[in-house]
């Protein structure tokens, strides 16, 4: 069974035993947590599609890891003024492992 969640601001197409790296979340290393934005969930023909989440279903998920992504290079120039600006970021992310999906 294959559902889609919400959270940070993106979706995720998810299965039970999917390990995935999601924005930060809060909890520590090793707690449940739960999804209760699931907009879609089923397989094949037997799907349902909230609108927007469907009433019911939720997804719980154990927290992994949590870290920090690769560094991301930001650099603005402009061209014949002597204006060159380098930044780096690095996103802060939870990695989960999906335990349950409820429908």
């Amino acid at each position: 069974m294959h559902a889609v969640i919400k959270t940070g601001g993106k979706q995720y197409r998810v299965a039970e035993g999917d390990l995935l790296k999601v924005e930060k979340l809060e909890g520590e290393i090793g707690s449940t947590i739960e999804f209760p934005e699931v907009l879609a969930v089923g397989e094949g023909e037997s799907i349902k599609i909230g609108a927007p989440i469907v009433e019911g279903a939720t997804v719980k998920a154990e927290i992994v890891e949590h870290g920090k992504s690769k560094k991301v290079i930001i650099f603005k120039k402009k061209r014949r003024k002597g204006f060159a600006k380098k930044q780096g970021h690095r996103q802060l992310f939870t990695s989960i492992k999906i335990q349950e999906i409820k429908a």
